[in-house]
Formats: C-alpha cells, sequence, structure tokens
C-alpha cells in the first residue's frame, strides 16, 4: 500500500467531447494543489469504466511538471494551455 488515496469523482455529460471538456475545466481549477496530477484525468461512458480516455497529455516537461495541453495535442508540449498567460 502507497499510502495515497485516489479521489473518484463520477460527473455526467451527454458526450466525450463534452465529458473532456468539463474534465479539463475541473482538473485546471485544481491545478494549484499540489497534489492534483492532471496528467492522470480520464473519462469513461458510465456503462463501460474500464475503456478510459485522457483527458490531459501525460508527458513530462523539463523540471519535472506535466504538459498541461490536451492528450491528442499536435502542438509542442506546454506547461500552459495557449492564451493562459501567467498573473
Amino acid at each position: 500500500m502507497t499510502g495515497r488515496y485516489v479521489i473518484h469523482l463520477p460527473v455526467a455529460a451527454a458526450d466525450l467531447a463534452r465529458a473532456k471538456l468539463l474534465a479539463r475545466a475541473a482538473g485546471r481549477s485544481l491545478a494549484f494543489l499540489a497534489r492534483a496530477d492532471l496528467g492522470g484525468i480520464t473519462v469513461s461512458t458510465e456503462d463501460d469504466q474500464g475503456v478510459r480516455h485522457w483527458v490531459f497529455c501525460d508527458r513530462r516537461l523539463d523540471g519535472g511538471r506535466r504538459c498541461a495541453l490536451r492528450a491528442d495535442h499536435d502542438a509542442p508540449c506546454a506547461a500552459r494551455p495557449p492564451g493562459r498567460a501567467r498573473g
């Protein structure tokens, strides 16, 4: 046992695209938490929860941070989504 616990928070959405959009919004709103691992966020259908779709890219960046872009992005990996300047 690792001593870690994972929170599973079922939230319903009408389709896969909306589920990913909602999951990205939820993840980004919790990104300030040091223990939040956005790279681990997935979505699935309610009836087949074993088949999961990744929401964020899981690649590691220099310095140990993870890429904050969508799982299927074509642009180079980045710590922040485009248009989200630090401020």
